[in-house]
Protein backbone atom coordinates (compact mmCIF):
# COMPACT_ATOMS: atom_id res chain seq x y z
CA UNK A 1 0.00 0.00 0.00
CA UNK A 2 0.96 3.67 -0.71
CA UNK A 3 0.93 6.16 2.26
CA UNK A 4 1.33 9.63 2.35
CA UNK A 5 3.17 11.34 4.91
CA UNK A 6 4.45 14.77 6.84
CA UNK A 7 7.29 14.41 9.20
CA UNK A 8 10.21 16.30 10.64
CA UNK A 9 13.19 16.38 9.63
CA UNK A 10 16.64 16.55 11.72
CA UNK A 11 17.26 20.08 11.15
CA UNK A 12 13.75 20.68 12.04
CA UNK A 13 12.49 21.24 8.80
CA UNK A 14 8.70 19.72 7.29
CA UNK A 15 9.07 17.02 4.34
CA UNK A 16 6.29 15.33 2.82
CA UNK A 17 6.17 12.56 0.50
CA UNK A 18 4.76 9.12 -0.57
CA UNK A 19 6.05 5.58 1.01
CA UNK A 20 5.20 2.31 0.06
CA UNK A 21 4.52 0.00 3.31
CA UNK A 22 2.65 -3.43 4.06
CA UNK A 23 1.09 -1.25 6.50
CA UNK A 24 0.93 2.09 8.88
CA UNK A 25 3.23 0.30 11.25
CA UNK A 26 5.96 -0.18 8.84
CA UNK A 27 5.36 3.27 7.39
CA UNK A 28 6.63 4.58 10.96
CA UNK A 29 9.62 2.21 10.74
CA UNK A 30 10.62 3.12 7.49
CA UNK A 31 10.86 6.84 8.24
CA UNK A 32 12.61 6.34 11.29
CA UNK A 33 14.85 4.34 9.45
CA UNK A 34 15.29 7.46 7.22
CA UNK A 35 15.80 9.83 10.62
CA UNK A 36 12.52 11.53 10.13
CA UNK A 37 9.98 12.01 12.86
CA UNK A 38 6.46 10.98 11.70
CA UNK A 39 3.68 13.90 11.71
CA UNK A 40 0.84 12.50 10.17
CA UNK A 41 0.45 9.13 7.92
CA UNK A 42 -2.64 8.57 5.59
CA UNK A 43 -3.27 5.69 3.39
CA UNK A 44 -3.26 7.40 -0.08
CA UNK A 45 -6.28 6.31 -1.23
CA UNK A 46 -8.18 7.73 1.41
CA UNK A 47 -6.30 11.04 1.16
CA UNK A 48 -6.95 11.35 -2.39
CA UNK A 49 -10.70 10.93 -1.89
CA UNK A 50 -10.26 14.15 0.69
CA UNK A 51 -8.37 15.73 -1.87
CA UNK A 52 -10.20 15.39 -4.64
CA UNK A 53 -13.56 16.09 -2.47
CA UNK A 54 -11.75 19.57 -1.16
CA UNK A 55 -10.91 20.29 -5.01
CA UNK A 56 -13.99 19.64 -6.30
CA UNK A 57 -15.44 22.02 -3.66
CA UNK A 58 -12.74 24.87 -4.67
CA UNK A 59 -13.05 24.85 -7.54
CA UNK A 60 -16.16 27.20 -8.13
CA UNK A 61 -15.41 29.73 -5.30
CA UNK A 62 -17.16 32.90 -5.90
CA UNK A 63 -14.86 36.08 -6.86
CA UNK A 64 -16.60 37.91 -3.90
CA UNK A 65 -15.78 35.26 -1.82
CA UNK A 66 -12.10 35.48 -2.49
CA UNK A 67 -12.29 39.22 -2.18
CA UNK A 68 -13.63 39.15 1.59
CA UNK A 69 -10.69 36.20 1.86
CA UNK A 70 -7.98 38.73 1.49
CA UNK A 71 -9.81 41.76 2.64
CA UNK A 72 -9.64 39.88 6.19
CA UNK A 73 -6.14 38.75 5.51
CA UNK A 74 -5.16 41.90 4.78
CA UNK A 75 -6.87 43.53 8.00
CA UNK A 76 -5.78 40.88 10.37
CA UNK A 77 -1.97 40.82 8.62
CA UNK A 78 -1.96 44.62 9.27
CA UNK A 79 -3.00 44.00 12.92
CA UNK A 80 0.13 41.64 13.57
CA UNK A 81 -2.11 39.39 14.42
CA UNK A 82 0.38 36.00 13.07
CA UNK A 83 -0.82 33.68 9.96
CA UNK A 84 -2.01 31.01 11.78
CA UNK A 85 -4.15 32.41 14.25
CA UNK A 86 -5.81 34.97 11.52
CA UNK A 87 -6.72 31.96 9.39
CA UNK A 88 -8.29 30.41 12.63
CA UNK A 89 -10.49 33.30 12.88
CA UNK A 90 -10.95 34.00 8.71
CA UNK A 91 -12.31 30.03 9.39
CA UNK A 92 -14.83 30.79 12.26
CA UNK A 93 -16.24 33.57 10.67
CA UNK A 94 -16.55 32.67 6.84
CA UNK A 95 -19.55 30.90 5.44
CA UNK A 96 -18.78 30.16 2.58
CA UNK A 97 -17.40 26.01 3.28
CA UNK A 98 -14.89 25.79 0.80
CA UNK A 99 -13.43 28.67 1.87
CA UNK A 100 -13.25 27.66 5.17
CA UNK A 101 -12.17 24.07 4.14
CA UNK A 102 -8.82 26.24 2.70
CA UNK A 103 -7.92 28.58 5.85
CA UNK A 104 -8.13 25.48 7.65
CA UNK A 105 -5.37 24.28 5.63
CA UNK A 106 -3.22 27.09 5.46
CA UNK A 107 -3.19 27.18 8.59
CA UNK A 108 -2.44 23.62 9.86
CA UNK A 109 0.36 23.93 6.59
CA UNK A 110 1.85 27.15 8.60
CA UNK A 111 2.07 25.78 12.15
CA UNK A 112 3.30 22.74 10.58
CA UNK A 113 6.19 24.80 8.72
CA UNK A 114 4.94 24.99 4.93
CA UNK A 115 5.79 28.58 3.69
CA UNK A 116 2.44 30.40 3.24
CA UNK A 117 3.34 30.48 -0.97
CA UNK A 118 3.74 26.66 -0.91
CA UNK A 119 0.43 26.20 1.27
CA UNK A 120 -1.95 28.62 -1.15
CA UNK A 121 -0.52 27.04 -4.41
CA UNK A 122 -2.45 23.77 -3.17
CA UNK A 123 -5.23 25.58 -4.70
CA UNK A 124 -4.72 26.78 -7.71
CA UNK A 125 -7.93 26.85 -9.10
CA UNK A 126 -9.04 29.74 -6.30
CA UNK A 127 -5.43 31.63 -6.33
CA UNK A 128 -3.99 32.56 -9.61
CA UNK A 129 -0.57 32.38 -10.45
CA UNK A 130 -0.12 36.29 -10.01
CA UNK A 131 -1.52 35.68 -6.08
CA UNK A 132 0.90 32.79 -5.46
CA UNK A 133 3.87 34.49 -6.72
CA UNK A 134 3.25 37.76 -4.98
CA UNK A 135 2.98 36.15 -1.65
CA UNK A 136 6.02 34.29 -2.30
CA UNK A 137 7.87 37.54 -3.36
CA UNK A 138 6.65 38.64 -0.01
CA UNK A 139 8.01 36.33 1.95
CA UNK A 140 11.50 36.29 0.08
CA UNK A 141 11.98 40.17 0.56
CA UNK A 142 10.27 39.61 4.38
CA UNK A 143 7.30 42.05 3.32
CA UNK A 144 4.88 39.42 3.05
CA UNK A 145 2.13 42.17 4.83
CA UNK A 146 2.88 44.19 2.08
CA UNK A 147 2.18 41.52 -0.62
CA UNK A 148 -1.08 40.65 1.04
CA UNK A 149 -2.19 44.31 0.52
CA UNK A 150 -0.98 44.38 -3.24
CA UNK A 151 -2.87 41.24 -3.44
CA UNK A 152 -5.86 42.50 -1.85
CA UNK A 153 -5.79 45.44 -4.22
CA UNK A 154 -5.11 43.79 -7.24
CA UNK A 155 -8.38 41.44 -6.87
CA UNK A 156 -10.32 44.41 -5.54
CA UNK A 157 -9.58 45.79 -8.83
CA UNK A 158 -10.06 43.18 -10.99
CA UNK A 159 -13.72 42.33 -9.66
CA UNK A 160 -14.81 45.83 -9.61
CA UNK A 161 -13.35 45.77 -13.32
CA UNK A 162 -15.70 42.53 -14.37
CA UNK A 163 -18.80 43.79 -12.46
CA UNK A 164 -18.35 46.92 -14.28
CA UNK A 165 -18.15 45.18 -17.68
CA UNK A 166 -21.07 42.32 -16.34
CA UNK A 167 -23.45 45.59 -14.95
CA UNK A 168 -22.98 47.25 -18.53
CA UNK A 169 -24.39 44.05 -20.46
CA UNK A 170 -27.25 43.42 -18.30
CA UNK A 171 -29.69 46.34 -19.49
CA UNK A 172 -29.15 45.29 -23.19
CA UNK A 173 -28.98 41.10 -22.34
CA UNK A 174 -32.46 42.05 -21.03
CA UNK A 175 -33.62 44.05 -23.34
CA UNK A 176 -32.97 41.39 -25.90
CA UNK A 177 -34.25 38.64 -24.30
CA UNK A 178 -37.36 40.34 -23.62
CA UNK A 179 -37.91 41.10 -27.37
CA UNK A 180 -37.33 37.82 -28.21
CA UNK A 181 -39.78 35.90 -26.02
CA UNK A 182 -42.57 38.76 -27.00
CA UNK A 183 -41.35 38.13 -30.92
CA UNK A 184 -42.13 34.23 -30.39
CA UNK A 185 -45.34 34.54 -28.51
CA UNK A 186 -46.15 37.20 -31.16
CA UNK A 187 -45.10 34.72 -34.22
CA UNK A 188 -46.42 31.39 -32.98
CA UNK A 189 -49.51 32.58 -30.89
CA UNK A 190 -50.94 36.07 -31.95
CA UNK A 191 -50.15 35.89 -35.82
CA UNK A 192 -51.60 33.24 -36.80
CA UNK A 193 -54.93 34.53 -35.41
CA UNK A 194 -54.34 38.03 -37.51
CA UNK A 195 -53.74 36.06 -40.96
CA UNK A 196 -56.76 33.68 -40.42
CA UNK A 197 -58.90 36.38 -41.82
CA UNK A 198 -56.82 36.95 -44.96
CA UNK A 199 -56.64 33.38 -45.37
CA UNK A 200 -60.12 33.04 -45.22
CA UNK A 201 -60.95 35.49 -48.37
CA UNK A 202 -60.07 34.40 -51.65
CA UNK A 203 -57.67 37.35 -52.82
CA UNK A 204 -54.39 38.17 -54.02
CA UNK A 205 -52.16 39.40 -51.61
CA UNK A 206 -48.53 40.09 -51.72
CA UNK A 207 -45.44 37.64 -51.28
CA UNK A 208 -44.60 38.93 -47.96
CA UNK A 209 -47.69 38.43 -46.75
CA UNK A 210 -47.79 34.93 -47.83
CA UNK A 211 -44.31 34.55 -46.28
CA UNK A 212 -46.33 35.22 -42.83
CA UNK A 213 -48.85 33.53 -43.14
CA UNK A 214 -46.67 30.42 -43.53
CA UNK A 215 -44.71 31.63 -41.30
CA UNK A 216 -47.46 31.77 -38.23
CA UNK A 217 -48.54 28.16 -39.40
CA UNK A 218 -45.19 26.46 -39.19
CA UNK A 219 -45.07 28.38 -35.55
CA UNK A 220 -47.89 27.21 -34.83
CA UNK A 221 -47.48 23.65 -35.43
CA UNK A 222 -43.63 22.79 -34.75
CA UNK A 223 -43.07 25.74 -32.28
CA UNK A 224 -42.05 23.09 -29.90
CA UNK A 225 -39.37 21.73 -32.67
CA UNK A 226 -37.52 25.72 -32.80
CA UNK A 227 -37.46 25.82 -29.08
CA UNK A 228 -35.83 22.18 -28.71
CA UNK A 229 -33.22 23.28 -31.88
CA UNK A 230 -32.72 26.25 -30.27
CA UNK A 231 -31.66 25.61 -26.56
CA UNK A 232 -30.04 22.33 -28.18
CA UNK A 233 -27.94 25.13 -30.59
CA UNK A 234 -27.58 27.28 -27.03
CA UNK A 235 -26.26 24.43 -25.42
CA UNK A 236 -23.66 23.47 -27.88
CA UNK A 237 -22.74 26.65 -28.04
CA UNK A 238 -21.85 27.29 -24.46
CA UNK A 239 -20.20 23.69 -24.31
CA UNK A 240 -17.83 24.75 -27.58
CA UNK A 241 -17.16 27.79 -25.72
CA UNK A 242 -15.75 26.18 -22.59
CA UNK A 243 -13.55 23.75 -24.75
CA UNK A 244 -9.90 25.39 -24.93
CA UNK A 245 -10.50 26.19 -28.88
CA UNK A 246 -13.40 27.73 -28.40
CA UNK A 247 -12.51 29.86 -25.24
CA UNK A 248 -9.90 30.98 -28.38
CA UNK A 249 -12.57 31.67 -30.52
CA UNK A 250 -14.63 33.50 -28.21
CA UNK A 251 -12.00 35.66 -27.16
CA UNK A 252 -11.48 37.17 -30.84
CA UNK A 253 -15.13 37.43 -30.91
CA UNK A 254 -15.09 39.47 -28.13
CA UNK A 255 -12.74 42.08 -29.45
CA UNK A 256 -14.64 42.32 -32.86
CA UNK A 257 -17.79 43.24 -31.53
CA UNK A 258 -19.48 46.20 -32.52
CA UNK A 259 -19.43 48.65 -29.18
CA UNK A 260 -18.52 45.60 -26.99
CA UNK A 261 -15.26 44.96 -28.60
CA UNK A 262 -13.84 48.84 -27.94
CA UNK A 263 -15.43 48.10 -23.85
CA UNK A 264 -12.78 44.21 -23.53
CA UNK A 265 -10.18 45.88 -25.46
CA UNK A 266 -10.09 48.55 -23.01
CA UNK A 267 -11.14 46.19 -20.01
CA UNK A 268 -7.49 44.10 -20.74
CA UNK A 269 -5.25 46.95 -21.39
CA UNK A 270 -6.67 48.38 -17.82
CA UNK A 271 -6.44 44.56 -16.41
CA UNK A 272 -2.75 43.99 -17.83
CA UNK A 273 -1.48 47.85 -16.59
CA UNK A 274 -2.92 47.43 -13.45
CA UNK A 275 -1.43 43.82 -12.56
CA UNK A 276 2.10 43.89 -13.89
CA UNK A 277 2.10 47.59 -12.01
CA UNK A 278 1.50 45.76 -9.04
CA UNK A 279 4.34 42.65 -9.64
CA UNK A 280 6.73 45.07 -10.47
CA UNK A 281 6.20 47.19 -7.28
CA UNK A 282 5.98 44.10 -5.56
CA UNK A 283 9.79 42.71 -6.68
CA UNK A 284 8.85 40.01 -9.27
CA UNK A 285 11.44 40.01 -12.45
CA UNK A 286 9.61 42.04 -15.29
CA UNK A 287 10.15 38.39 -17.56
CA UNK A 288 8.30 36.21 -14.72
CA UNK A 289 5.61 39.42 -14.27
CA UNK A 290 4.83 39.27 -18.13
CA UNK A 291 4.14 35.24 -18.03
CA UNK A 292 2.09 35.44 -14.90
CA UNK A 293 0.30 38.32 -16.52
CA UNK A 294 0.04 36.32 -19.68
CA UNK A 295 -1.82 33.40 -17.78
CA UNK A 296 -3.95 35.88 -15.83
CA UNK A 297 -5.50 38.19 -18.32
CA UNK A 298 -8.49 36.06 -19.35
CA UNK A 299 -7.75 36.55 -23.52
CA UNK A 300 -6.26 34.71 -25.92
CA UNK A 301 -5.18 37.36 -27.86
CA UNK A 302 -3.49 39.07 -25.08
CA UNK A 303 -1.87 36.00 -23.56
CA UNK A 304 -0.02 35.66 -27.28
CA UNK A 305 1.01 39.26 -26.45
CA UNK A 306 2.45 39.29 -23.50
CA UNK A 307 3.94 36.28 -23.69
CA UNK A 308 5.57 37.10 -27.18
CA UNK A 309 6.94 40.10 -24.99
CA UNK A 310 8.05 38.06 -22.38
CA UNK A 311 10.28 36.17 -24.82
CA UNK A 312 11.93 39.30 -26.25
CA UNK A 313 12.74 41.00 -22.72
CA UNK A 314 14.38 37.70 -21.70
CA UNK A 315 16.70 38.18 -24.83
CA UNK A 316 17.32 41.91 -23.99
CA UNK A 317 14.19 43.18 -26.01
CA UNK A 318 11.37 45.76 -25.34
CA UNK A 319 8.02 45.22 -24.00
CA UNK A 320 6.94 48.34 -26.28
CA UNK A 321 8.56 47.22 -29.56
CA UNK A 322 6.50 44.23 -29.26
CA UNK A 323 3.03 45.79 -28.46
CA UNK A 324 3.86 48.61 -31.84
CA UNK A 325 3.45 45.23 -33.99
CA UNK A 326 -0.32 44.81 -33.34
CA UNK A 327 -4.03 46.43 -33.89
CA UNK A 328 -5.14 44.73 -30.77
CA UNK A 329 -2.96 46.97 -28.29
CA UNK A 330 -3.40 50.72 -28.76
CA UNK A 331 -0.21 52.48 -30.14
CA UNK A 332 -0.90 55.01 -26.90
CA UNK A 333 0.16 52.52 -24.57
CA UNK A 334 3.22 51.13 -26.83
CA UNK A 335 4.41 54.73 -26.74
CA UNK A 336 3.55 55.00 -23.10
CA UNK A 337 5.42 51.76 -22.28
CA UNK A 338 8.38 53.19 -24.63
CA UNK A 339 9.14 56.32 -22.68
CA UNK A 340 8.34 54.31 -19.56
CA UNK A 341 11.44 51.83 -20.43
CA UNK A 342 13.67 54.44 -21.31
CA UNK A 343 13.31 56.32 -18.32
CA UNK A 344 13.25 53.37 -15.82
CA UNK A 345 9.37 54.63 -14.64
CA UNK A 346 7.79 51.85 -15.87
CA UNK A 347 5.47 51.37 -12.87
CA UNK A 348 4.49 54.48 -12.53
CA UNK A 349 4.02 54.70 -16.83
CA UNK A 350 1.69 51.72 -16.08
CA UNK A 351 -0.07 53.05 -13.57
CA UNK A 352 -0.99 56.03 -15.55
CA UNK A 353 -1.96 53.68 -18.59
CA UNK A 354 -4.66 51.69 -16.09
CA UNK A 355 -5.75 54.71 -14.56
CA UNK A 356 -6.66 56.27 -18.17
CA UNK A 357 -8.02 53.16 -19.65
CA UNK A 358 -10.31 52.50 -16.32
CA UNK A 359 -11.92 56.23 -16.70
CA UNK A 360 -12.38 55.34 -20.40
CA UNK A 361 -14.17 51.60 -19.27
CA UNK A 362 -16.59 53.79 -17.00
CA UNK A 363 -17.24 56.06 -19.48
CA UNK A 364 -18.44 53.17 -22.01
CA UNK A 365 -19.94 51.35 -19.72
CA UNK A 366 -22.00 54.54 -18.38
CA UNK A 367 -22.93 55.40 -21.89
CA UNK A 368 -23.70 51.57 -22.78
CA UNK A 369 -27.37 51.73 -22.32
CA UNK A 370 -27.25 55.14 -24.73
CA UNK A 371 -25.12 53.44 -27.02
CA UNK A 372 -27.08 50.13 -27.27
CA UNK A 373 -30.63 51.31 -27.16
CA UNK A 374 -30.97 53.36 -30.43
CA UNK A 375 -29.91 49.60 -32.14
CA UNK A 376 -32.82 47.96 -30.35
CA UNK A 377 -34.89 50.50 -31.10
CA UNK A 378 -34.28 50.54 -34.97
CA UNK A 379 -34.70 46.32 -34.45
CA UNK A 380 -38.16 46.36 -32.62
CA UNK A 381 -39.13 48.99 -35.33
CA UNK A 382 -38.13 47.02 -38.37
CA UNK A 383 -40.09 44.06 -36.11
CA UNK A 384 -43.30 45.91 -36.20
CA UNK A 385 -42.96 47.61 -39.33
CA UNK A 386 -42.74 44.41 -41.19
CA UNK A 387 -45.91 43.20 -38.81
CA UNK A 388 -47.76 45.76 -40.19
CA UNK A 389 -46.76 46.15 -43.78
CA UNK A 390 -47.31 42.18 -44.53
CA UNK A 391 -50.30 41.58 -41.94
CA UNK A 392 -52.03 44.52 -40.64
CA UNK A 393 -52.30 46.99 -43.72
CA UNK A 394 -53.71 43.89 -45.95
CA UNK A 395 -56.49 43.57 -43.60
CA UNK A 396 -57.00 47.13 -43.01
CA UNK A 397 -57.45 47.45 -47.43
CA UNK A 398 -59.91 44.36 -46.89
CA UNK A 399 -62.12 45.89 -44.24
CA UNK A 400 -61.97 49.32 -46.59
CA UNK A 401 -63.13 47.75 -50.15
CA UNK A 402 -65.64 45.54 -47.68
CA UNK A 403 -67.47 48.92 -46.35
Amino acid sequence: MKFKFKARTEDNKIKRGTIEASSENNAVKILHSNKLIPLEIKNESKAQSFSDKLEEATTRVPAKDILVFFREFSTLIGAQVPIAPAMKTIYEQTENKAMRAIAKTIGDDVEDGLSVSDSFAKFPKVFSPLVINMIKSGEVSGNLQGSIEYVTRIIEQNHKLKAQVYGALMYPAFVIAVAAVLGFVVVTWILPRLTMVIRDMDIEIPWYTKFMIALGDFMQAYWWVVLVVFFAFVASMLYYFRTKDGKKDLDHIKLKLPILGELFRYVYITRFAENLAILIIGGIPIVQALNIIADVVDNDVYSKIINEAADDVRVGGEISTTFFKYEAVPPMVARMLRVGEETGRISSILEDIARFYRSEVDQITKNISSLVEPILIVILGVGVGVLVVSVLLPIYNIAGKIG
